[in-house]
């Protein structure tokens, strides 16, 4: 594999390829194309260093180290024991493996993927692990086998700054995918009326404030052959965070929730910039100031019978909003479009669809309301 040319893919939740490839292109990575689940585009190490470091929409960072056909095991071992292991990975650090074939003569995943574990043993002395962080990710499909390296290691979603959680929580990639859908760009205020763990509104405050979503983490390419040390901590330290004298608020009746919230703001170094305050949404009141973004992911029902149990929540939210919050965009994630009738609020009708802890769900936006 080229050092300086290669494909690098971005992962994300399938339906959210656009507003990815919208940071992409913003963070001034060029020649980027939508694909499923993600968005592709060509550069060399320092490109996976940065896109791991400055992208908050992405799940993970993989790197293209090459490909090859093979139509029986036989050709895959040979194939896989000539491969140039040694160029990407180190002895010392443990490799695991995951193969998926589809589509191809070579249908067994863990037979193919038990060949290519020996053959990075054998060619550069690495131990195989399960647990190892380090992962090697291989596609058979149609007898193409596509090799690439996780270079994130823990899912990006994990900044290293929200250890408190509460249930569903909104993850970080989601929540900033889902604040650019609505039009958020760091200029305005933010509101969750229920805020969770405060993920929106730790992530806008964030955004507003110019810092890197993988500031404080540790990623799988530091244990790369081709990692620079002296270039990835200049690379970190090249940023200048921005002031910003917008808002961001979190609001919940859940005590608990709110103490979560502050911490995790603390860590993620924006807890002088969020306000966090246990209230009901019946008593919700549009802070001083210009209007903005208003974003909600509220809760949804998995039952037959949860929809109707909460269309009470769902008609006080819109009743609260329609009669106080003249100006400001709303934008809602939910599985129900009997829920968000609900509301009473008039959406657009360009619904961004995908799938939240495992539930297909839509983000609903509003323009300006009108009161």
């Amino acid at each position: 594999m080229s050092t300086s040319d290669f494909e690098i893919f971005l992962a994300t939740v399938p339906g959210l390829e656009r507003p990815l490839l919208s940071e992409v292109q913003e963070k001034g990575f060029e020649g980027a194309t939508p694909t499923h689940g993600g968005v592709s585009f060509r550069g060399g190490w320092p490109d996976v260093w940065r896109a791991n470091l400055m992208v908050r929409g992405a799940s993970h960072v993989l790197a293209r180290l090459g490909e090859f056909r093979a139509q029986h095991l036989a050709k895959l071992d040979k194939r896989a024991h000539s491969f140039p292991w040694s160029d990407t990975l180190r002895g010392d650090i443990p490799v695991r493996v995951e193969v998926s074939c589809k589509k191809s003569r070579i249908y067994h995943d863990k037979a193919a993927a038990e060949r290519f574990e020996k053959a990075i043993a054998a060619t550069t002395g690495a131990t195989i692990s399960s647990d190892a962080d380090l992962c090697i990710k291989v596609r058979i499909i149609d007898d193409l086998c596509t090799i690439s390296v996780d270079t994130s290691g823990d899912p990006l979603h994990k900044r290293g700054h929200k250890e408190a959680v509460n249930k569903a929580p909104m993850r970080e990639n989601l929540a900033a995918l889902l604040l650019r859908e609505c039009g958020y760009r760091g200029t305005e205020p933010v509101i969750d009326p229920m805020c969770g763990s405060g993920t929106f509104v730790i992530e806008a405050a964030e955004i507003a404030h110019g810092l890197y979503p993988g500031r404080s983490r540790r990623f799988a390419f530091e244990d790369l052959k081709s990692f620079e040390a002296d270039a990835w901590q200049a690379m970190k330290a090249d940023t200048s965070p921005r002031e910003s004298d917008k808002g961001f608020y979190g609001f919940d009746r859940d005590a608990g929730a709110i103490t979560m919230c502050v911490a995790n703001a603390d860590r993620a170094s924006v807890g002088s910039h969020t306000h966090f305050i246990r209230q009901a949404i019946s008593d919700l009141t549009p802070p001083e100031g210009p209007t903005g973004l208003i974003i909600v992911n509220p809760p949804y029902g998995g039952r037959i019978g949860d929809t109707k149990k909460l269309m009470p929540l769902y008609q006080a939210l819109g009743n609260t909003l329609n009669s106080r919050f003249k100006g400001w965009r709303v934008g809602i994630v939910t599985n129900s479009a009997d829920l968000v009738r609900a509301t009473g609020l008039s959406f657009v009708k360009r619904t961004t669809a995908f799938s939240h802890g495992g539930i297909p769900v839509k983000l609903y936006k509003t323009l300006p309301l009108q009161g």
